[in-house]
């Protein structure tokens, strides 16, 4: 997905909120120039949404070659899995720190960097002569990638009004399903024929094309000139515009209870999602008896429909919750429970059409509460660290289900089989109800403690350093 649809929020209602318009407004400016204004984010959401592609591409085409690992090196399930749970390793442990040093150091240049150490580390494991140094490339690989989509959500959302914010980030972190998809489906297909050394090279390549496009289009100063406050629902209390020197302490991302629950569920519900990512590919191999391209591409619809549901999903979530903000919550309550229910009545039917319906169901709403929490976080967390916020979010997503999720199953699998494994992951959706819930309960104070915090940095002008 290149374009994100008009319906999460169209020029108009950006124009409304832009500063730049302000200006406009009054004439003084060319209709020319105002275009180019209500242009420039978009640019940037594609941008940025193109290397999240590109970072994704090279996380998941793994996923791709394991048949073609397995038998060419006789790697076990849980090490296939521990070359894919590596990456989000790195990326839960890395991602905090990073973010905390990319709101520092600069934003653009912190993606840049990211983004040419994985695409040079995914060339590393072209040339990997085994398991350990193909095991080491992907620790790279991890490390590039490790802060990409908490730094990169925030460049956007800076550019962008809260009232679409829900959909933003499910449109944004969809592009790790489509991504995925793109890499699954090219990767097997070139693994086939050419050889699976050619699959992880192609998506260096792509990487390295793609940051020199975004460093050449997307600058600091850029950004900065199309900066879009924070704006309030109708029943929250605002947010107080900060100047440009104010910056709230780091201990604020950690003192709400609702923030917490908006980590925990968000990270939680990745669980599943992550397991589909990662296995789908071997699920149809073994279970269906596909050819590990046909697999890929069979697996690349799944993930597509994960993709699907985080961007559907966020709009559906930015529609509800117009005049009602805390109905966030319910509606990511409400994607857990059906993919819940949909996934654990779907593994335990035989292959077949049902099966089939059942998991792509799941499949659509798997990680369909991305783009809520990922507001809920933006929404009860301060500018100045948002990057940190959601960094910390991604950490609880790695850690909790991309990391977790794909590793456990491996480890399963070795044990139960395949499928059995399978029929197990759907039951971490409870917990993430359960965090989910209590979030709900806590978000009016939460929003008014940011209230106060943002007030009281204004008043004694907290400085930036």
């Amino acid at each position: 997905m290149g374009i994100l649809p008009t319906p999460i929020g169209t020029s108009a209602e950006l124009t409304l909120e832009s500063p730049d318009e302000v200006t406009n407004s009054g004439g003084s400016t060319p209709e020319k120039n105002r275009r180019r204004r209500v242009a420039y984010p978009w640019l940037v959401f594609a941008l940025t949404f193109a290397l999240l592609l590109s970072d994704y591409m090279s996380r998941q085409v793994l996923s791709a070659v394991f048949p073609f690992l397995k038998a060419d090196w006789a790697l076990t399930d849980s090490q296939l899995a521990s070359l894919t749970s590596i990456v989000a390793l790195m990326v839960g442990l890395l991602t905090f720190p990073l973010s905390l040093l990319a709101d520092r150091w600069g934003r653009v240049r912190s993606l840049t960097l990211m983004a040419v150490i994985w695409s040079i580390a995914t060339l590393f494991c072209a040339v990997a002569a085994n398991y350990e140094q193909l095991l080491i490339a992907r620790f790279l690989v991890g490390v590039g990638e490790a802060a990409y989509g908490s730094v990169g959500i925030a460049v956007i959302l800076s550019v962008f009004v809260p009232r679409v914010h829900s959909a933003l980030s499910g449109a944004f972190m969809a592009g790790g399903s489509f991504g995925s998809v793109i890499g699954v489906a090219l990767g097997g297909v070139i693994a086939v024929h050419l050889s699976w050394r050619w699959s992880f090279a192609a998506m260096a390549v792509l990487g390295l094309i793609l940051v020199a496009l975004f460093r050449a289009l997307v600058t600091e100063d850029r950004l900065s000139a199309h900066k879009v406050g924070q704006d309030s629902a109708p029943s929250e209390p605002s947010v107080r515009p900060d100047g440009p020197n104010v910056r709230v302490p780091i201990s604020t991302l950690f003192t709400s209870p609702a923030v917490w629950c908006a980590y925990l569920g968000g990270g939680l519900q990745m669980f599943t999602a992550a397991v589909l990512l990662a296995w789908t590919p071997s699920f149809f191999n073994r279970e269906y008896g596909l050819a590990p391209d046909k697999a890929g591409m069979v697996a690349s619809i799944f993930v597509l429909l994960i993709g699907t549901g985080m961007v559907m999903c966020g709009m559906i979530t930015d529609r509800v919750s117009r005049t009602n903000p805390s109905a966030k919550w319910t509606s990511a309550i409400a994607f857990c429970v059906v993919s819940l229910a949909s996934l654990g009545i779907g593994f335990q039917l035989a292959p077949g059409p049902a099966q089939l319906i059942l998991i792509g169901i799941g499949a659509f709403f798997a990680a369909g509460s991305s783009g809520p929490t990922a507001a809920m976080v933006a929404r009860l967390t301060h500018e100045s660290v948002r990057a940190s916020a959601l960094g910390t979010l991604t950490v609880a997503n790695n850690v909790l289900g991309l990391a977790t999720g794909p590793f456990v199953v491996g480890i399963l699998a070795d044990r139960l089989g395949l499928l059995a494994a399978l029929q197990l992951t759907p039951l971490v959706y409870a917990l993430a109800i359960v965090a989910l819930i209590f979030g709900k309960r806590w978000y009016a104070s939460g929003v008014e403690r940011l209230h106060r915090r943002s007030a009281a940095a204004s008043d004694h002008h907290v400085p930036t350093r």
